[in-house]
């Protein structure tokens, strides 16, 4: 049988590497489709057995029947009882027997519309591209960190749960309640919180969940108050449902509240959103007494306060501060943040925390946005979070990232103690630098790029009064953060430099 043309052709042809991962049957029917594409096997021929098959390629016979399997659930080829495997006649694409529509010009697809429609100013992008090879963010963790063999098996497991299917057949509110319950256990435990899943939405990511608050809360022209510096995106969402920013002063209590008092009135603001555990960008505390004042203010002058606790897992040192969230008595705080920042972003979510009426409303937009959600993700995290393997691995983190923050203060001890002030944080993945005197930062991220150091613009802080980078040292090991240290002096000294020359 070995003789037969089509099986000499099959071993020749049909190639495979058993030391990849992907499953043999599956490179092996890649290799049939090649030959089927290339028409060295003609539709409608029989194809050999999965005996004569698997003796030709040294494989398991099951393997040959999975081969055979993969090819027909994609149509190539038909499988006929006591008959036999034949290569499937294939249709030709009814589009090809239209009349074609004559074009002056070559076709291709246009480039602008052919009707006007409302650009949003606000939603410009702040990507830039680079080719540098070091790169400074705003405080994002490490992905090296994630364990990934681990979370193979632990996604391959959750897959594998016969409740799954079921979960996806039943409504979300149904499927998510032992997530949302895990979720609501982790966050009283860690948080000092007293919630129940009713008060509770978990969506892709922190900025997903301030979407949908704004859309809840916002109205155009609605004041919302942010600090004099503040997060690029949480702005961005705010200015594209038409609110109005005003920005109040940030000092080294954070966000200074008598200023709120002192310059505006009763139900003259809609919201004040803040960092309070640590402030973006300059990582200050909110002080207990300004804590106090702004939720008795909130209540005073009726406006909501939206809490973004971005950064809470990362705690070095002392205990993090408990959230606004947790003293609220009178439903005033609308609390966001972040759970699996240890883990691969594909692992991690967003959540909402508020009252059960806004809760409610928060859900029908969800749904609407996102009504099938991930739910091996929230079948995983709720197993992880039972296990404690979600804290286990936010702890073994903490250390690395706190050696980094030592290590990053020892170098800007070395070579910036003269020409820039930082206060070393208690907690979070960046430090606030300030440079004295001030120096073009745009300039000198430019002149970085030069040296193989990325400086993205969204880092860079400059006005009269500000000259500061929200250097992000997370990502960063120790080796390259002496590296990247060594550039940023470098291009430091050259723009220095430069604008003495001047």
């Amino acid at each position: 049988m070995i003789d037969s043309p089509l099986l000499v052709l099959i071993q020749k042809n049909i190639i495979f590497d058993t030391s990849k991962t992907q499953a043999i049957y599956i490179q092996a029917a890649k290799e049939f489709v090649n030959l089927f594409q290339r028409n060295i096997i003609l539709e409608k021929t029989k194809l050999p057995g999965t005996r004569a098959v698997a003796k030709t390629l040294s494989i398991h016979r099951n393997t040959a029947v999975a081969i055979y399997d993969e090819l027909a659930s994609q149509g190539w080829v038909e499988i006929k009882p006591n008959k036999g495997t034949f290569v499937a006649v294939r249709k030709k694409n009814s589009i090809h027997k239209q009349k074609t529509i004559k074009h002056n010009k070559p076709y291709s697809y246009a480039s602008t519309t052919g009707f006007e429609f409302q650009k949003s100013f606000h939603l410009a992008s702040t990507v830039q591209l680079t080719d540098a090879t070091f790169s400074v963010n705003d405080g994002k963790p490490d992905l090296r960190l994630h364990p990934v063999s681990q979370f193979t098996r632990w996604y391959s497991a959750a897959m594998k749960r016969k409740t799954l299917i079921q979960k996806w057949n039943r409504p979300q509110e149904a499927s998510l309640s032992m997530f949302q319950t895990q979720l609501c256990n982790y966050l009283n435990a860690t948080r000092g919180l007293h919630v129940s899943p009713k008060n509770l939405i978990s969506t892709r990511s922190t900025e997903m969940s301030l979407y949908i608050v704004s859309q809840l809360l916002i109205q155009k022209n609605d004041v919302v108050l942010v600090g004099n510096l503040s997060n690029y995106a949480s702005n961005m969402i705010f200015q594209q449902v038409g609110a109005q920013l005003i920005t109040i002063p940030v000092d080294e209590e954070g966000l200074n509240v008598d200023f709120i008092r002192k310059n505006f009135i009763k139900n003259s603001i809609r919201c004040v959103y803040v960092c309070a555990h640590r402030d973006y960008p300059t990582t200050i505390t909110l002080s207990k007494k300004r804590r106090e004042a702004l939720l008795i203010l909130a209540k005073e002058f009726g406006f909501a306060i939206i809490e973004d606790d971005f950064d809470y897992d990362f705690q070095f040192e002392g205990s993090p501060v408990l959230p606004l969230a947790n003293s609220d008595e009178n439903g005033m705080v609308i609390y966001l943040g972040k759970l699996g920042q240890s883990l691969f972003p594909s692992f991690q979510i967003g959540f909402v925390i508020a009252p059960e009426n806004l809760i409610q409303e928060a859900k029908n937009y969800l749904y609407l946005l996102d009504e099938q959600g991930d739910l091996i993700q929230q079948q995983m995290l709720s197993e992880l979070i039972n296990e404690g393997e979600i804290y286990r691995l936010m702890k073994k983190n903490i250390v690395v990232y706190k050696d980094r923050r030592d290590c990053l203060h020892q170098l800007l001890m070395k070579h910036f103690a003269k020409i820039a002030t930082w206060k070393l944080p208690e907690g979070g993945l960046a430090i606030w630098l300030t440079f004295e005197p001030k120096i073009p930062l745009a300039k000198l991220a430019k002149e970085a790029e030069k040296n193989n150091l990325f400086l993205p613009k969204t880092i860079l802080y400059q006005n009269k009064n500000t000259c500061a980078i929200r250097f992000g040292f997370g990502h960063l090991n120790i080796d390259e953060l002496k590296i990247v240290i060594q550039k940023l002096k470098f291009t430091y000294n050259n723009v220095v430099v430069n604008k003495l020359q001047k």
